[in-house]
């Protein structure tokens, strides 16, 4: 269990999942450049924290809720999270009835092809089990292209890895040193893409490769 003052921020543990690199170069060495899609993510974030609390049929959709979990060390703030009418959910303070909570993440771009979303959506339902005493099965993330809603089923496999990368990203922090760059075909679509240059580092990785098989780096 951490304390309050150890908690990390979510985002963190997205941006370790996609790049521990990345993750340092934000959140150690506080860097960061915007591109179209960082631009575009941030203003549909924006979009759905500014709406409002509404109701649609037996569902209360809450944006911008504030959460966090001591087990994890995170702490964050949901982009939606709708509360489902459900007679075996939690009781929510305010609202009659009681309520199955499932979390929404909004992207602006495509699924990728690491797990750096589902972790960050998994750590949500994490913190919202601990702070409403529930269990929460599944959750969703809604990408802007295309416009579709993918269900995230919150298995153990997913757990595991979740509190993994929590653990993973607290040594990080503790170690406070930046990982060496490697290049990735998801580098292209990075906005610190030239200030990691990690086409430069790989080169000089090949370049010493080299010459310790010619013989010629004594």
């Amino acid at each position: 269990m951490y304390s309050e003052d150890q908690l990390l921020p979510i985002s963190a543990l997205q941006h370790l999942v996609f790049c521990p690199r990345q993750c340092a170069l934000i959140h150690i060495e506080q860097l960061w450049a915007e591109n179209l899609f960082t631009a575009e993510g941030k203003s549909l974030h924006e979009q759905v924290h500014d709406s409002d609390p509404e109701w649609r049929d037996e569902v209360r959709i809450i944006r911008g809720l504030k959460f966090r979990s001591l087990e994890l060390g995170l702490v964050g703030q949901a982009d939606v999270v709708e509360f489902h009418n459900d007679d075996a959910g939690v009781h929510i303070p305010s609202l009659e009835g009681r309520y199955r909570p499932l979390p929404v993440e909004f992207k602006r771009g495509k699924p990728k092809i690491d797990l750096s979303d589902e972790v960050q959506l998994c750590a949500q339902a994490i913190c919202l089990e601990e702070m409403l005493g529930t269990k929460i099965p599944r959750g969703a993330l809604f990408y802007g292209r295309p416009r579709r809603r993918k269900e995230i089923d919150f298995t153990d496999v997913l757990r595991h890895e979740t509190k993994r990368a929590g653990a993973e990203l607290h040594r990080l922090f503790e170690n406070g040193q930046t990982p060496k760059a490697k290049y990735t075909k998801k580098c292209r679509s990075c906005s610190l893409i030239n200030l990691c240059m990690p086409k430069v580092t790989g080169i000089r990785k090949d370049i010493q490769h080299y010459l310790s098989k010619a013989g010629l780096d004594e």
